[in-house]
């Protein structure tokens, strides 16, 4: 019989703890990365965290898919369920010593990511939520910036290179002009800062599934949005948009120029 969402999702929040602790023993003790063929770095962290995330699913959800973002694909294309994975979204910061990186767990049932947490270890942060059970923050309710003013809008971006890399310099320099602040607090942070309040949009020209999987029920379960930068709530456009629903049209618009 399958497990209920909640059940998954208590699940998930668990394995995301344990993996963060996992990397932390390694974080700031001078671990040396590889380098992939896209000059991304992998560190024996990465590797570690995501083969205890894929031995704790595969035990307790054997019929489950799992996608990761350093082992790849496990499935037989029958999975109603599919776990996505990234046991360090923010390698760079982590091989770096900034404490701005995050263990993100998705889960996807029928095509569609029903929940999902991101743990920063080094922040020991919590974020998780799962569809219709809110969107929780070490414990309290998260919520989405109440904002209505563009104008006065925090902006949080990965890469300054990456709008280059993605064609969307034109963007780019309409949002500038358009909002207050813009810094750097990348990756998966800037996700959490929106989902929090704390930021009202967060951009990346280029994006991976297991980069993002979980939120899409994050920010819509703390009254927001995320997905492409066309407004469809999707985790597979190479593309990524969190911000207000209040602010969504005018973003957009801005975007389309």
């Amino acid at each position: 019989m399958e497990e209920s969402l909640s059940a998954c999702y208590d699940f998930m929040v668990e394995t995301a703890y344990l993996a963060g602790r996992g990397v932390l023993a390694y974080y700031q003790t001078g671990l040396q990365p590889d380098f992939k063929p896209d000059d991304t770095p992998v560190t024996l962290a990465d590797r570690q965290a995501e083969v205890l995330i894929r031995g704790r699913i595969e035990r307790r959800f054997p019929g489950h898919a799992i996608l990761g973002e350093e082992y790849g694909a496990d499935d037989s294309g029958q999975a109603s369920h599919r776990w996505i994975i990234d046991p360090i979204d923010g390698t760079k910061s982590f091989v770096q010593g900034v404490p701005l990186f995050a263990v993100l767990i998705g889960l996807e049932i029928e095509g569609t990511v029903r929940a999902g947490c991101a743990y920063f270890p080094a922040l020991n942060e919590m974020l998780a939520a799962a569809d219709g059970l809110g969107c929780w923050w070490n414990g309290r309710r998260a919520r989405v910036s109440s904002q209505t003013d563009l104008q006065r809008a925090v902006v949080a971006y990965t890469s300054l290179a990456n709008f280059q890399r993605g064609q969307r310099l034109a963007e780019w320099e309409r949002i500038q002009a358009a909002t207050y602040l813009r810094r750097g607090w990348g990756d998966a942070y800037g996700y959490l800062l929106v989902a929090t309040g704390r930021a009202e949009l967060m951009l990346d020209p280029l994006m991976n599934p297991w980069d993002c999987a979980p939120f899409p029920p994050i920010l819509a379960e703390a009254g927001g949005y995320f997905g492409d930068w066309s407004g469809n709530r999707s985790i597979y456009a190479g593309e990524a948009l969190a911000t207000t629903n209040t602010l969504l049209p005018e973003v957009l618009t801005l975007i389309e120029g």
